[in-house]
């Protein structure tokens, strides 16, 4: 199946962003008031086609986002030439993650957006749920200064982990590297989400 073809879980940006009232573009942590205004409406998701939501601005595709932490260190991956997304290739990232799809055997929001995050920290590095230790949802990035981020935003998690459990089945398309918290910024050449996270969490 080609992956314009994938069933994923949007949300009308109307409704999300309340007519524009709750628009942002950054991080944005749960301890802002926006944060709470905007997840309630996730429970109005849509299943659409990937396909047709590429460039259909009227709603954001829901993406799965998760920092990766082991004790004072920051899991950082390097998207290399083999991976899919071109797009990505020579950049750093701080979120492992994808598109949502819908999980029929979970009936709320909420444990949906678990189980997509959890599939993909089982895909991209190893990890099984049991692995998984204060996995939670810290808050939301979102960047409308370009055309990609237009139509997503990112459902941002943090979870902590045995850096040992961790590996890449993919490793002509993904480089893990741990850094400390203090030592990110360093590393340069981020997706913008990770820029994001990065200025408005980390420093």
């Amino acid at each position: 199946m080609s992956k314009f073809d994938e069933m994923i879980l949007v949300v009308n940006r109307k409704d999300l962003f309340n007519d524009e009232a709750h628009a942002f573009n950054g991080f944005l942590s749960q301890s802002d008031a926006r944060f709470n205004e905007i997840t309630k409406t996730l429970d109005d998701y849509e299943i659409k086609r990937r396909g047709d939501m590429e460039e259909d601005e009227s709603y954001k595709q829901l993406v799965s986002y998760t920092i990766v932490e082991s004790e004072d260190e920051t899991l950082v991956y390097k998207r290399l030439t083999g991976g899919g997304e071109s797009r990505l290739h020579g950049l750093h990232s701080i979120g492992v993650g994808g598109h949502m799809n819908d999980i029929e055997s979970e009936e709320n929001i909420k444990e949906k957006m678990f189980e997509n995050a959890a599939r993909e920290l089982q895909e991209e590095i190893g990890l099984e749920k049991k692995d998984l230790n204060a996995f939670e949802l810290i808050g939301l990035i979102n960047d409308d200064t370009n055309e990609v981020g237009r139509v997503h935003i990112g459902l941002v998690f943090k979870v902590n982990v045995d850096k040992e459990k961790v590996f890449t089945n993919e490793e002509d398309t993904l480089q893990l590297i741990w850094s400390k918290r203090e030592e990110l910024k360093e590393l340069g050449n981020y997706e913008t989400w990770s820029e994001l996270i990065i200025r408005d969490l980390y420093e």
